[in-house]
């Protein structure tokens, strides 16, 4: 059984379930796949070691961060499955994006993923930085899906 693992985005998730419907044979195993990242945790966590004291950490707002990340992940998590339609596996990790895609896709026969950058014109910049690393490292092949309609090809840069 062939298995699809469907980077899910706040702002881009739509195109790439609506990909899976149409291209992941009927049979696969889906994988809706959510990354959170750790940073800004990490930073309010730091804010409050460092600015406010060690002496309540019933208080550290990262702890509240994280849970709203959770939460976050798991609501877009359920509106993905919901709009696929068919039965799926939802995985929320957490940690850099582009690591945590690449480790999920590991034995994975298809990685579905939007562009991430500048969608207005064609081009390199259409994918930012945690994208290109998926796009240059995954060990799956990819349908890469433009999260709106693609811009006109006269958008295209100019040949250096």
């Amino acid at each position: 059984m062939a298995v699809v693992v469907v980077w899910i985005v706040e702002g881009t998730w739509p195109a790439c379930v609506d990909a899976a419907r149409r291209h992941a044979p009927e049979d696969a195993e889906i994988v809706l796949l959510h990354i959170t990242g750790q940073d800004i945790a990490d930073a309010a966590h730091g804010a409050f070691a460092g600015l406010l004291g060690r002496g309540h950490p019933e208080r550290d707002p990262g702890t509240r961060v994280e849970q709203l990340a959770a939460a976050s992940a798991e609501t877009l998590l359920q509106a993905a499955a919901d709009r696929l339609g068919r039965p799926c596996t939802r995985v929320e990790r957490t940690g850099r994006a582009e690591r945590e895609v690449l480790a999920a896709t590991d034995g994975a026969d298809l990685l579905v993923l939007a562009r991430d950058g500048d969608r207005t014109r064609v081009g390199p910049p259409s994918l930012a930085p945690p994208g290109r690393f998926v796009v240059d490292h995954a060990p799956c092949p990819l349908l890469l899906v433009w999260p709106e309609s693609a811009p006109d090809l006269t958008t295209l840069p100019d040949r250096p």
